[in-house]
């Protein structure tokens, strides 16, 4: 801003004095406006010049009254004010002037160079309020503009600031926030205590039908804490969605396996048909006619377990359970069975049966299915697919037991460029046949019971191949 945009209001109601003041101002290259009363000034000043140089004596109205007026009014407070007087001299006479809301006092006569030095003085003053100001409403706007919410915290976990999401997502008003310790207020919502200092990671918790994610980050200026920020961001249309993809995924995976589970119970029920054939021709050989019951019961028992195993696929628990994770794998490697059989792998088994750990074995087999059946995809014809189940720990928490799962194949492996996004929703390499959400789904389930999805591959033959290792706590889960 150059002096020449500046207005400046003098106000006096002495001509010589307003001249003085008004010529000095000028030759500065200040644009100036004058005014003889108090009222006038007053009037005037809703001009909002970015100045205002003001006698204490008018004719009027003391100039005390008029500051006082000018700095009581909302559109015209910013304005800096400078007062003059040749009359009130005493540092009371500028005390008062200074407590009725002036920014600095002179007395006349005052030197031009000082008045004009003073007067650009309060020039850069209300520049750099205007641009603070403008900053802290553009702040403000961008603060309540965010989806998620976020409330500002001092060093001893007191809310200080929260923006317009938190109120709406809390169901509370900026006085209920402000001012509130943050364990008060994550007890009164969420039910929950959160620790300080330091960062935390995300917290996903449950109230009442909905979903949400909470963290907690320190404020380090200078290498020193400040305060945190509490960012809250409701997750529940995004659980809704995921559970709806669950489904989907769950049903489209069954459905992949219609045409194998077919094949496998048409083959014992070919058996049965043929064996009751037989049958009726060996009543009068209990013997012969033994043998043919018991394979065909054999037959039956064989079309029971695959229908059961097909049942178990989709049936969900409504809390976690104890599972026996190689059982899982076991029903996941039967359903898979025909593909297996069509492209000619070897299985290599290698766990012990007696791991077990908590979890939705519904879900689990989903994650399963959707590794295996990569693997089976991925593999040479007359391949290997490695499949092993071994104790472990978690990364995080080394004291904490886990179990680990690695399906390993000798296949065409997964590129850099690929290897990245594979865990990205609706990425996929298959084109139209793959829907681009099992990894997804897979990596979201294994979080979700407390473990981790890791994966290793190349693509340079001959050690071409993918390596999937799923880790999950040996714990109860909430």
């Amino acid at each position: 801003m150059t002096p020449e945009q500046i207005d400046v209001l003098v106000v006096d109601d002495r001509d010589a004095n307003r001249y003085t003041t008004v010529h000095a101002l000028m030759r500065s290259g200040f644009r100036v406006i004058e005014a003889n009363t108090g009222k006038e000034a007053l009037e005037l000043s809703k001009k909002l010049p970015t100045v205002i140089v003001l006698d204490v004596k008018l004719p009027d109205i003391l100039g005390y009254e008029v500051c006082r007026r000018i700095k009581a009014n909302s559109q015209t407070r910013h304005i800096p004010v400078l007062q003059l007087s040749t009359a009130f001299l005493s540092n009371e006479s500028k005390l008062y002037a200074l407590e009725s809301g002036a920014d600095a006092y002179l007395i006349q006569p005052a030197d031009p160079v000082v008045l004009v030095a003073t007067v650009k003085s309060l020039v850069r003053l209300h520049r750099a309020e205007f641009q603070a100001q403008l900053a802290a409403k553009q702040w403000q706007a961008t603060f309540d503009a965010l989806s998620e919410g976020v409330a500002i915290l001092d060093s001893s976990g007191i809310v200080q600031r929260c923006n317009r999401a938190m109120t709406t997502l809390l169901e509370k008003s900026y006085g209920e926030i402000e001012g509130c310790k943050l364990n008060d207020l994550t007890q009164q919502c969420f039910g929950l205590t959160l620790a300080l200092p330091g960062s935390s990671p995300p917290i996903e918790i449950k109230s009442e039908s909905r979903f949400f994610r909470l963290s907690l980050d320190p404020i380090i200026p200078h290498g020193e804490s400040t305060g945190s920020i509490l960012i809250v961001a409701e997750t529940t249309q995004q659980k809704r969605a995921e559970e709806a993809l669950l489904i989907s995924e769950r049903l489209a995976a069954t459905g992949r396996m219609a045409h194998t589970i077919a094949h496998e119970i048409n083959n014992p029920l070919e058996a049965i048909t043929n064996l009751v054939y037989l049958l009726q021709d060996s009543l009068d050989r209990p013997n012969i006619a033994h043998e043919y019951v018991k394979s065909a019961s054999s037959e039956l028992a064989r079309v029971s377990r695959i229908s059961r195993q097909i049942l178990s696929f989709n049936r969900e628990s409504s809390s976690a359970v104890e599972v026996p994770i190689s059982e899982i794998i076991e029903d996941v490697l039967a359903l898979n069975n025909r593909a297996v059989v069509d492209k000619a792998l070897e299985i290599e088994k290698d766990w012990d049966s007696s791991l077990l750990i908590q979890g939705f074995p519904a879900q689990l087999r989903q994650v399963f299915s959707n590794l295996v059946r990569n693997a089976v995809e991925a593999s040479f014809r007359g391949g290997k697919v490695r499949i092993r189940i071994s104790t472990s720990k978690l990364r995080q928490q080394r004291e904490q037991p886990a179990v680990r799962v690695t399906i390993v194949d000798h296949g065409v492996g997964i590129s850099t460029e690929n290897i990245k996004r594979i865990f990205d929703a609706f990425f996929t390499t298959k084109d139209l046949k793959g829907s681009g959400i099992g990894l997804w789904l897979s990596s979201s389930i294994v979080h979700e019971h407390g473990g981790h999805l890791r994966v290793r591959s190349s693509t340079q033959p001959p050690r071409s191949g993918t390596c999937m290792s799923v880790v999950l706590p040996i714990r109860r889960m909430p």
